[in-house]
């Protein structure tokens, strides 16, 4: 095998590849040989018909397409290496020459890595962030903690907004029973809109073991298009009516809460919580505007087909997260609309910004020589450990040297962050 390389515009590259005719001809027998037990001729029994009488019967390009597509993998693997370009797109494939007796030649263009010329990354200016943590804020937090220590009490008297009903409910259109229509034993919160508009608001001031005759019209826009923009009535009997109660916010309730004996203490706590969260979200905002910058003023040419390669793996990716949560590409498309292209369409500006923040930091890692040192990687192996409740050195036991590789590479890129935001000036 051979191969000449050529470097296009834009960091792309064509590589020219010849496999020589014999082992093109190996896998054009080996094609053969997967497919001889489906082929049939009279005077010869299944499986037993020479090879080169189905080339004359068929013709000789019969098997080509399989005999290229067991040759082109391996031969592009070694075509990439022998090149050493550092090829960082999927290939665009091409066959030249596909001939029974001849080289079999095929052309692969593939993205290159582009260089990067950094512009100016230290001392970049960014507008300081101003901290501060109202009373507001705290009740606020406060208050979404007596709603999770809330109870819910069955009460005697009519339905108010906020309540909570438990209904049997039969809905129908001109007399007749729909689909979805009917439900027993629902709890439904009245003002949480989750039911068709005007639904809730007729339930208000009924009572338990009352019954409720509720008019409403589906909305012109509703999911269910044979239901949309039609009256409809529902036969509502009300089993009861709930309300929550709520903890007094006190010391009692800090003790119940927390660590601590005063609702002052409590208070206190939860006002430095909220500090260090808005710290947090102040650093990432200003290392986001940093590398903005920095990306903004460094210059590099980065080839569409390295965008479009990086956009198809977080399409891959999304599928793989959507599969933890037990649903399938295909269900996802239904429910949005999109297909595989324009899901990758959609994520092309994301992957441009990940692959200009990905050059940049590396060639800020090279500039200012960042190194990761065995303690970092250490502790970064120890974080991965108490993750996954695992031994340390199972951990290291299953990375392999490319995973290795991959967490000092993140950890290089985390301090190349890090040293071009501290290296900013806030103004």
């Amino acid at each position: 095998m051979s191969v000449q390389v050529e470097m296009l515009e834009k960091n792309m590259a064509k590589l020219t590849i010849d496999v020589p005719a014999d082992e093109f001809e190996k896998a054009i027998t080996r094609a053969y040989n997967k497919n001889k037990g489906q082929i049939s001729i009279p005077g010869f029994r299944k499986g037993k018909v020479p090879q080169v009488l189905v080339e004359k019967m068929y013709g000789p390009a019969i098997f080509y397409e399989e005999a290229a597509n067991y040759v082109m993998p391996e031969a592009y693997e070694k075509a990439a290496e022998e090149s050493k370009l550092d090829i960082v797109s999927r290939p665009a494939i091409d066959v030249t020459q596909m001939e029974k007796g001849k080289d079999f030649i095929f052309t692969a263009e593939v993205a290159v890595k582009p260089e990067v010329t950094l512009g100016e990354y230290k001392g970049i200016e960014v507008e300081k962030t101003q901290i501060e943590v109202t009373d507001e804020e705290v009740d606020a937090e406060i208050k979404k903690t007596q709603e999770q220590n809330s109870r819910e009490i069955t009460v005697d008297r009519p339905a108010e907004n906020g309540d909570t009903v438990v209904i049997d409910y039969a809905g129908t259109i001109d007399g007749n029973a729909f689909d979805g229509g009917s439900d027993k034993g629902h709890s439904l919160v009245l003002g949480s809109n989750t039911f068709i508009p005007g639904f809730e608001d007729q339930l208000i001031g009924a009572t338990a073991d009352s019954d409720v005759e509720v008019h409403v019209t589906f909305p012109e826009d509703y999911h269910a298009k044979d239901l949309a923009g039609k009256e409809a009535v529902f036969a509502c009997h009300v089993h009861e009516v709930k309300t929550k109660e709520y903890p007094e916010i006190d010391d009692e309730f800090a003790q119940d809460v927390s660590e601590f004996d005063t609702l002052a203490e409590y208070k206190e706590d939860v006002k430095k919580h909220i500090t260090e969260r808005k710290e947090n979200q102040a650093k990432a905002e200003k290392q986001q505007k940093v590398m903005d910058k920095v990306i903004e003023n460094a210059t590099m040419d980065i080839p569409d087909a390295m965008v479009d390669t990086q956009a198809a793996n977080m399409v891959e990716e999304y599928a793989q997260r959507l599969s933890y949560q037990g649903l399938s590409m295909d269900q996802y498309f239904k429910f949005t609309g999109m297909n595989a292209e324009t899901l990758k369409e959609q994520l092309k500006p994301q992957a441009l910004k990940n692959i200009q923040s990905r050059l940049v930091l590396e060639a800020v890692i090279a500039a200012e020589n960042i190194e990761v040192s065995d303690e970092e990687f250490d502790k970064e192996i120890e974080k991965m450990a108490s993750m996954y409740q695992m031994e340390v050195d199972k951990v290291k036991e299953l990375l392999g040297d490319a995973e290795k590789e991959n967490i000092k590479n993140d950890l290089a890129a985390q301090k190349a962050v890090e040293f071009v935001t501290d290296a900013a000036v806030e103004k």
